[in-house]
């Protein structure tokens, strides 16, 4: 124990300041960095909202087989998942839900239509072929629509960039992990390719945590790949292909007295996106025309269900046909415009374990939009962002949003300041409206918020500080509410008839959100140290009871601190904490009832990596070294004390 609290102390004093396990290190080098999550590359000096952009470099140096590990080490963002591998997890952008923001891979808005929140599972999205992560916190609804409430975070694959190239990662380890990607591509003259293939296994843990009477071991796989092509037809004209396949299961346990099931859930993503790319006026103006489209299938199976092994079906699909035009009048002034309309198709079923029918639930919902941004920089080092957006729902209208911004860089002093101010907003998803307990008068939640933040370099950039106060107000929040028994209101009716229903949607809730975000990091030599701290106040608004309430399941708290070594090129070891506060795990329903509270936690990992040669090195890493049991949602377990190793090459 006391070596224990000595690590984790030493993990967090070492580092000067408060700053991003892997955020720093992109913030150490920023004149470098362009941000690309805003539709076109802008210097993240020009960025007046807060952004952390990870390399391959950086991901690659954290090990972590899931995107979701390297999310949350990162300024602001905590995460729930409902057991091991695989299962259901939930990524929050500064205490927005997890539906609230949005996922972006290869251009593609990945979420699942068919899903009562409309969000994206993060349990399946491995870190594979991934070259780039951007993380853009706060309301971003003018450029990326609806459900852009808490942030977006941009993925994007590799793209080749030699004549022919591939990379090999084998790894392995506790509980029969085995993960394997690997890709290979080639950029010759006008055409570039690449395609990637990935899989991972694992024994896992039980879903239900042991504490409360889980004892089998529920496996996960997941398998699939990417691939892209690109040919340059001229110099203003080039043509783009991207796609992506994913399979997984996972076994699922019950809530119930007897927890250990043999049920399982199994899942089917598929993405697509084509564009035409074609520059104007010698360049500056660059226009892409693009089609997209992604589709979630997912199944749960029980073998113990003897007459319908299937107990729950669902399809969603979303389809996207694009225009985005952006103009650059001057290195100083930009524009970004478009076009676009969004398709969402969603079936939905529940099959009882009998012959007796069952409703298959179908829906369909088109949201076209227009939108406009426009980045200038007015005076030497001070850029002024400002855009509008307007969405046209099929179902309940119109919604328009607004932002402005500015990121000032002082000269030669290394500060930087940023404040902005933005609006987003999500659509109620076709469960919502259309399911047995659906609502067709339904309203868009809305959010307001602003942020302001200042960095500092010191010491010839050896040192970088950096601080950001947030504030965000959400109202129109759509909650599910159940039915008495007796003296049943309107709604508790199926809509048009005299049948009684559990529960119906309802926009009753708001919310608001508030809190800093502290970053800092040191570079000396082969030494580095890097750190955040988050306190997030996230409460619920909505009056009456609950009034004042942290939200469920969201940490107050939220640290992250890591020391690393590197001795030479490509030899480096490091030690990492991560810390989360407390947490309700419901929100209190009743003036007799309490909610059950999950305890704070502190998770230390250790990792290492050596070259074998200029092109192969070899890693390993053990998480959660002093096994720590901890709880992100009640009666879920979480993954002890793991190790694992692996060789990863580049040629």
């Amino acid at each position: 124990m006391k070596l224990h609290v000595f690590v984790s102390t030493i993990a967090i004093i070492s580092a000067p300041a408060f700053g991003a396990d892997i955020d720093a290190a992109a913030e150490a080098a920023a004149d470098g960095i362009v941000v690309t999550a805003l539709r076109a590359p802008v210097a993240a000096e020009r960025v007046a909202a807060s952004v952390t952009v990870l390399t391959r470099e950086e991901i690659d140096r954290t090990q972590a087989p899931i995107v979701s590990d390297i999310l949350v080490r990162t300024p602001g963002i905590s995460i729930v998942r409902n057991g091991g591998y695989g299962t259901s997890t939930s990524i929050r952008i500064r205490g927005a839900d997890s539906d609230q923001s949005v996922l972006v891979v290869d251009g593609v808005k990945l979420a699942d239509a068919s899903s009562t929140g409309g969000g994206y599972n993060w349990a399946n999205l491995l870190t594979g072929d991934i070259d780039r992560v951007e993380i853009l916190r706060g309301p971003q609804s003018i450029l990326w629509g609806s459900n852009a409430i808490g942030g977006v975070i941009n993925v994007t694959t590799a793209a080749p960039e030699r004549p022919l190239e591939a990379t090999i990662d084998v790894s392995g380890g506790s509980r029969e992990t085995a993960q394997a990607r690997a890709a290979v591509g080639g950029r010759t003259g006008p055409l570039d390719w690449r395609i990637a293939g990935r899989t991972f296994t694992t024994a896992g843990i039980s879903a239900i945590s042991p504490r409360y009477g889980g004892n089998e071991s529920d496996p996960y796989r997941n398998s699939g790949g990417t691939g892209r092509l690109g040919l340059r037809v001229s110099d203003a004209v080039s043509l783009d292909l991207r796609g992506s396949y994913g399979r997984s299961r996972v076994g699922i346990d019950s809530a119930g007295t007897v927890p250990d099931s043999p049920e399982r859930s199994e899942s089917e993503e598929w993405t697509g996106y084509g564009a035409a790319n074609i520059a104007l006026l010698d360049g500056r103006l660059a226009n892409r025309i693009a089609f997209s489209q992604a589709e979630i299938a997912r199944t749960n199976v029980n073998p113990t269900r003897l007459v319908r092994p299937t107990s729950f079906d669902a399809k969603g699909r979303s389809r996207r046909y694009e225009y985005q035009g952006s103009l650059t009048l001057s290195e100083q002034i930009g524009a970004v415009f478009g076009a676009e309309r969004e398709e969402q198709n969603m079936r939905s079923a529940s099959p009882p374990n009998s012959n007796a029918a069952y409703k298959t639930i179908r829906a369909e919902a088109r949201i076209d939009s227009l939108y406009a941004q426009v980045n200038a920089e007015l005076l030497r080092g001070l850029t002024v962002t400002g855009g509008v957006r307007h969405d046209d729902h099929d179902r309940f209208g119109g919604s328009t949003v607004f932002g402005i911004g500015g990121a000032w860089s002082i000269g030669d002093r290394g500060t930087r300041i940023r404040a902005n101010y933005g609006e987003g907003f999500k659509a109620p998803t076709l469960y919502q409206l259309y399911s047995e307990y659906g609502n067709d008068a339904l309203q868009p939640e809305k959010a307001r918020g602003w942020e302001a933040g200042i960095e500092q370099r010191l010491l010839g950039e050896l040192v970088t500080l950096s601080a950001t106060w947030f504030d965000r107000t959400t109202r129109n929040l759509i909650v599910y509410s159940g039915c008495p028994t007796a003296n049943r209101p309107p709604l508790c009716f199926t809509p048009g008839t005299t049948t009684p229903r559990a529960g119906y949607y309802a926009n009753v809730q708001k919310s608001a959100a508030e809190g800093v975000e502290l970053s800092g990091a040191l570079r000396l030599g082969g030494f580095r140290a890097d750190a955040n701290y988050s306190w997030i106040a996230a409460e619920d608004r909505s009056g009456g009871l609950n009034d004042g309430n942290q939200l469920a399941r969201q940490p107050r708290h939220l640290a992250n601190g890591s020391i690393a070594y590197g001795w030479r090129p490509g030899a480096e070891a490091s030690l990492a904490v991560r810390h989360a506060g407390g947490t309700w795990d419901t929100a209190r329903t009743s003036a007799t009832v309490t909610p059950f509270r999950n305890d704070a936690y502190t998770i230390v990992d250790a990792r290492i990596e050596l070259p074998a040669s200029a092109r192969v090195s070899v890693y390993a890493r053990v998480e959660n070294l002093f096994d720590d049991h901890y709880e992100t949602a009640r009666r879920y377990g979480a993954l002890g004390r793991s190790a694992y190793a692996g060789i990863r090459a580049r040629f």
